[in-house]
């Protein structure tokens, strides 16, 4: 109950910011988060250089996609916890999952996804790019297409089809209707000039001798275009050369709407040296100011993400922190106004929990915490009494009043008058109720599930080692937020 409940709130708060942001993005003001500066036509084709020679309708789905970059991450884990799942059970999992269509789609493309999700900081500058400068990145498809057929690297075989549709447009098709090819190769050499990719890993040149585009095993998808339960299948998806603009299912598809420049203020940054990605967003108006940060570590495989909002009747923040490789689980709510503080915190792993709750106001402080192993204690404070009440997993009881303490191991209770120290020693691991501060708690219990740092760097960086390299308070959106939770929108 408690969890479901941090959930709901945890929920609630970043759903205000991303409104915020939805808000920001359509017409109002936009003096105070002025957008990026464009970027230019050399600096485009670096950016799309690693997927414009994937056939069109990939190309659809990975732009769109890149607008989404939790999603992505959040996505290829899915992935990874069910590589037992193909084909029409595939799809079947995946179509209720909240993800984007774009990102959806890319579930059937598995390589894709994972390179997408292992340059986070690349798929974010991908995805900011198309929502920024849609037409300019489309044109750099185009001119990177046409390079790469002059260097005599793309013509049709038995995988791809190239078309030339006009002196601007090269279009690019599975030669197979119903089977897709995804190409490899290394951009700093297939086009004919060494494209440096910012923020991504590129793969090794081939060898002497080698086809310079290459590819892997041929992915079906008759079952993709066929089947009723997922409209958000390959065949749904393409690219409109002519209006410069991905297609999804006959309209025009520009991803997370929240990109665009707004009163939000938006922050994003990547440590390539760790592959740690953490983004945030704060928004306020007269009435108040919320904030939203999410970050993921793929080191340590570690998500975090955390809200909170004030105004003029008080202040409220959640936070949670997931490990889906150890089942490591935390997080907490905590708030306060005129009438007192409040919180409850949950953390878990290997099937054991604790949750804990407190509350303060003028009459005294309340708390209490318990454990699914059958641990429990329950303390409260006034002004002129206290008593607490606890058990351990082993069934012995203890109680102090006022200072007195008291026990039961098994053969009655004993008292132990004016000696605190068994109390504080019983208690010493669980939470204080509220307005009492958290000093005994473990800091998983707050949240943070105590996850295994990679390298000495965290999941938000800093420090002289994290090396982000962002462009900062740019108009990321953060529709996205909440690990799946978003869908895009047209416009």
């Amino acid at each position: 109950m408690i969890a479901s409940n941090i959930q709901k709130i945890l929920s609630v708060l970043l759903s205000a910011i991303l409104l915020a942001g939805s808000q920001m993005s359509y017409g109002q003001d936009q003096g105070n988060a002025p957008a990026p500066a464009p970027l230019g036509p050399a600096d485009l084709q670096a950016l799309v250089a690693p997927i414009a020679l994937y056939p069109d309708a990939l190309v659809a789905q990975i732009l769109s996609a890149a607008t989404f970059p939790d999603q992505v991450a959040d996505a290829e884990n899915w992935l990874q916890q069910n590589q037992n799942l193909t084909g029409n059970a595939l799809m079947q999992a995946v179509d209720p999952l909240s993800f984007d269509p774009s990102v959806k789609a890319l579930t059937q493309f598995p390589s894709v996804l994972e390179n997408m999700a292992k340059n986070l900081g690349w798929t974010s500058a991908l995805g900011e790019a198309y929502h920024l400068q849609t037409a300019d990145v489309m044109t750099a498809v185009q001119t990177l297409r046409a390079k790469a057929k002059a260097a005599g690297n793309l013509q049709s075989g038995s995988q791809i089809k190239v078309v030339q549709e006009s002196p601007q447009v090269i279009v690019i098709q599975p030669t197979n209707p119903q089977v897709v090819y995804v190409p490899t190769y290394n951009p700093t050499v297939v086009y004919g000039y060494p494209y440096v990719v910012p923020y991504y890993a590129p793969p090794p040149p081939p060898p002497p001798g080698a086809a310079l585009l290459a590819f892997g095993a041929g992915i079906a998808i008759g079952a993709m275009m066929n089947n009723s339960c997922c409209g958000w299948g390959y065949s749904y998806w393409n690219c409109n050369w002519h209006s410069t603009t991905v297609i999804y299912r006959g309209g025009a598809y520009y991803g997370n709407p929240a990109w665009r420049g707004g009163v939000t203020h938006y922050n994003a940054g990547y440590n390539s040296a760790t592959g740690t990605y953490a983004r945030s967003a704060t928004y306020s108006n007269g009435y108040g100011t919320t904030k939203a940060g999410q970050a993921y570590n793929p080191s340590t495989g570690t998500y975090a993400r955390g809200a909170s909002a004030s105004n003029a009747y008080g202040s409220a923040g959640v936070a949670q922190a997931y490990n889906p490789r150890t089942g490591a689980y935390g997080a907490t709510v905590q708030g306060s106004n005129a009438n007192g503080s409040y919180g409850a915190s949950t953390v878990s792993k290997n099937g054991n929990t604790a949750y804990s709750q407190h509350q303060t106001n003028a009459y005294g402080t309340t708390g209490s915490v318990q454990t699914t192993n059958g641990g429990k204690a329950y303390g409260a404070s006034g002004q002129n009494n206290s008593a607490a009440v606890g058990q351990t997993a082993n069934g012995n009881k203890y109680a102090a009043v006022n200072g007195n303490t008291y026990s039961n191991t098994g053969s009655g209770w004993t008292g132990n008058p004016n000696n605190t120290q068994k109390t504080t020693s019983n208690y010493s691991n669980s939470a204080q109720k509220s307005g009492s501060t958290y000093s005994n708690q473990s800091a998983a219990s707050k949240g943070w599930s105590g996850q295994e740092k990679s390298g000495g760097s965290s999941a938000f960086g800093g420090g002289e080692s994290s090396g982000w390299a962002s462009r900062s308070e740019s108009a990321r959106g953060s529709s996205s937020m909440g690990w799946g939770g978003g869908g895009g929108r047209r416009r």
